[in-house]
């Protein structure tokens, strides 16, 4: 059989179902032999970025491989973007790229190109991949794509690249003959010792204000329930990463919210002032810890569970002490720690944590007093019309702040973004990928004007393949975050981020009309709650253009250099003392104003 059949034919004997495919004459072999394979079916999207991003959330949502196809040369460095976002997330993804014959490859000529488009894509991928090779030898073929996509599913999984010349995806080969890629004696498996878990419990049982904080990881375990299970039989309150808040009900006694230099302050609050920090599967980034990361959590001892050693070897070089550091998969923890015996909350802290809740809402009653549309009651309104089991995929930026400070997740919901790369233009072609994966299902998009232009012509992937996606464009008419970013350091002079500053701002609605959406507009507060329900009650794509003020920003949020429990906008320096359990920090700097000017009001940008 020809080698590109073989290809198709062992992409489907993994379950994939759809392969994302943009055409090129090194890719053509490997396109033609996935629509002549039963149980594949090429989709086709606008830009090979775009391809790699839904290969992405379909791997994402459906927990096994997903398979995207390009061609040599640029169509291979258009996947980058996409590629990273899998790497960094731990999401398996088996990428595929055409490749110059191998008797115009330049070799070791010194010459920076022979063949058309050729470059070399192993160079360029190794850093973002667990696996990437370039197939010569046509004989070698099973056993690249055994191996590869063995490395992508096992450990902490990852994307992998295999790079075809086309003269080899023309080879003749028989299958019988090809030697298989023979699997590695297994690992002594990443797990905890009896003593870990011992010592963890003892810390648990002494902590008075414990909090649980739960990562990614634990979604990637595929131990969200059992998390929670956990927390219920220890008595922990816990406080989600933006990746798996959508594992903690809102109104489960037990939730504090999402924390970090952008999350909330209760739950700032809450961490900061916790004196055991049990952390699974969260690699606790900056984002997480503030800067410099020694000021997170500094008056809790500390225990941070991760399959990856070299995430916990991190934190000695950053001055974070880590007092329990465990090398486990975060299901095999959460299993461990099940066992024991069950221990009631501490009431007096839940007392405190609820008290902060209260004074500190991240949606107070004056936002939806408001005559224009707050993107805060926006997200608030539309966790509330969105039912168990829905999938919702947001864009980065004020955007993807807003909704995960505001949002409140019911049982069954899930929340997808590309969390460590977290590109703009990631949403919508991450719910081609995601509704074809389950099976035209209707899916939720929330992005911004920024975000969307990424990938915007993957509009008409959606229409093309009439799949029931929701998009609703958060349009402030601008880079909100980075014009917020602007004003703390930069003198609130928004170049490069407003329109004024040389942004271009096109009419939305009428582009999303030109590409064959049926189109809403909202623009006022009293219409947020009906124009949702109506977007979300309409059959096939929908398109809501929501008008943000310009002014809004991410509020609260911690300004570089200041501990997290210390969010803009700042609090009374006697209000804010009278927070915190442990020592505070220094606190006397003044407060920056807590209202910028809007971006309408400065001079434009030469």
């Amino acid at each position: 059989m020809k080698l590109s059949d073989y290809v198709a034919a062992f992409l489907a004997e993994q379950g994939i179902r759809h392969v994302f495919a943009v055409s090129g004459g090194a890719a053509l072999h490997l396109i033609h032999s996935v629509a002549d394979t039963p149980g594949l079916t090429y989709v086709c999207p606008m830009h090979e970025q775009a391809g790699a991003m839904a290969a992405d959330a379909y791997a994402r949502v459906t927990n096994k491989l997903g398979a995207a196809v390009a061609t040599s040369g640029p169509g291979a460095t258009n996947l980058l973007t996409g590629v990273c976002c899998a790497y960094y997330d731990s999401v398996p993804v088996l990428f595929i790229t055409g490749q110059v014959s191998t008797f115009r490859n330049k070799g070791d000529t010194g010459v920076r190109q022979i063949g058309f488009q050729e470059t070399d894509s192993v160079d360029l991928f190794r850093s973002v991949t667990k696996y990437v090779v370039r197939v010569d030898q046509p004989e070698c073929i099973r056993y690249e794509l055994e191996k590869a996509c063995h490395l992508a599913t096992s450990g902490r999984p990852g994307p992998v690249l295999v790079d075809i010349p086309d003269n080899v995806q023309r080879a003749q080969i028989d299958p019988e003959t090809l030697d298989g890629y023979v699997l590695p004696l297994p690992a002594t498996p990443v797990t905890t010792t009896a003593d870990q878990i011992a010592h963890c419990l003892e810390l648990v049982r002494g902590a008075e204000r414990p909090v649980l904080v739960l990562g990614w990881g634990v979604h990637l375990a595929g131990a969200g329930a059992l998390a929670l299970e956990v927390a219920e039989r220890l008595g922990l309150p816990i406080a989600p990463t933006w990746a798996i808040a959508d594992a903690v009900p809102h109104d489960h006694p037990l939730h504090i919210g999402t924390f970090g230099t952008h999350g909330t302050r209760h739950a700032n609050f809450a961490v900061q002032n916790a004196d055991l920090i049990l952390s699974v599967g969260s690699r606790l980034d900056t984002k997480a810890t503030g800067t410099p990361p020694a000021t997170f959590a500094r008056g809790a001892k500390k225990v941070v569970v991760d399959i990856d050693p070299c995430e916990l070897n991190k934190f000695a070089r950053y001055d974070l002490h880590i007092d329990l550091p465990i090398a486990s998969d975060a299901g095999a923890f959460l299993r461990a720690l099940n066992t024991a015996p069950s221990r009631p909350p501490v009431s007096a802290w839940l007392e405190r944590i609820a008290d902060w809740k209260s004074r500190y809402p991240v949606c107070p009653d004056e936002y939806y007093s408001e005559s224009e549309v707050n993107p805060y009651v926006f997200a608030k309104t539309l966790s509330r019309h969105l039912g168990e089991g829905e999938q919702i995929f947001l864009d980065t930026g004020c955007t993807l702040a807003w909704v995960m400070q505001a949002f409140e997740f019911k049982r069954g919901q899930r929340l997808f973004h590309d969390w460590n790369n977290t590109a703009m233009g990631w949403a919508v072609p991450a719910c081609v990928g995601a509704s074809l994966a389950l099976d035209r299902r209707p899916v939720v998009c929330v992005t911004g004007d920024g975000s969307l232009q990424m990938n915007i012509q993957e509009l008409a992937t959606v229409v093309r393949h009439k799949l029931p996606v929701k998009i609703f464009l958060l349009n402030n008419h601008g880079h909100g975050m980075i014009q917020q970013t602007q004003e703390q350091w930069l003198g609130s002079k928004y170049h490069a981020s407003s329109v004024e500053g040389g942004l271009t701002d096109p009419d939305y609605l009428a582009v999303a009309r030109a590409y064959g959406f049926p189109v809403h507009n909202l623009t006022r507060a009293a219409d947020v709650s009906d124009r949702i329900a109506a977007v979300l009650a309409a059959d096939g794509p929908q398109f809501c253009n929501v008008e943000i003020p310009a002014h809004h920003r991410v509020l609260p949020q911690v300004k570089f250099g200041r501990p997290n429990e210390d969010t803009e906008p700042l609090l009374p320096r006697d209000e804010f003392l009278s927070n915190m359990i442990v020592k505070a920090m220094d606190v006397s700097v003044a407060p920056l104003p807590a209202v910028p000017h809007p971006p309408s009001a400065l001079p434009k940008a030469a």
